[in-house]
């Protein structure tokens, strides 16, 4: 038989969780900061899409060079509707 005593088995040090956390916390950042440029990237392509001629905002921006004020007017009523609604 072994004479030694037993020593119970001591949890991590609080170094150690630190790193682990901090390992934790950066991988989750990491992950989050992918999903968002995924996420820029996707909408920078949707605008560059209804920017081409003939798209949406195509022809939202030759309204507004045109006539300012009146895509200014425009914009107002549909904040005032849209404000009205909620």
């Amino acid at each position: 038989m072994n004479s030694e005593p037993l020593q119970p088995t001591s949890p991590p040090d609080v170094a150690a969780r630190a790193i682990d956390t901090a390992t934790d916390v950066s991988r989750t950042i990491t992950e989050l900061s992918a999903g968002l440029q995924a996420a820029v990237d996707r909408l920078s392509r949707a605008i560059a899409t209804a920017r081409e001629p003939g798209k949406p905002l195509s022809t939202i921006s030759a309204i507004t060079r045109e006539a300012p004020l009146a895509s200014l007017f425009v914009a107002f009523l549909f904040g005032v509707a849209v404000a009205r609604r909620h």
